[in-house]
């Protein structure tokens, strides 16, 4: 993904600058989603309820997405999804519990 970021040069004109990439690019990776409010979120070792829980997240926790991948399906409070979030090494959460503000994919895929 390029990011470009327009800068005034202070003679009216614009140009594009491609130096600050970097940056923006980073300040995406940082996002961070809620869980749904009410909940303690099971963290598990897949992409399924067969996985082990590997931790448990504690209400109003919010999280950061490294990747998203298929799974199993499960209905949550956002809807019915196979959607889930990977938050760590080893580490996966139903994308059915957290408020993306989207039915699709808003990471990588893993």
């Amino acid at each position: 993904m390029s990011v470009d970021q327009v800068k005034n040069t202070g003679g009216g004109e614009e140009q594009a600058d491609g130096a600050n990439e970097g940056v923006v690019a980073a300040a995406a990776t940082l996002r961070s989603y809620p869980v749904a409010p009410g909940y303690r979120l099971n963290v598990r070792s897949g992409p399924g309820t067969n996985y082990p829980v590997v931790r448990v997240l504690s209400e109003g926790a919010r999280i950061a997405i490294n990747c998203q991948r298929a799974g199993e399906w499960v209905s949550g409070p956002y809807g019915t999804s196979n959607i889930w979030d990977n938050i760590g090494s080893g580490q996966y959460v139903s994308d059915a519990y957290i408020l993306t503000g989207s039915d699709g994919y808003v990471a990588p895929r893993c």
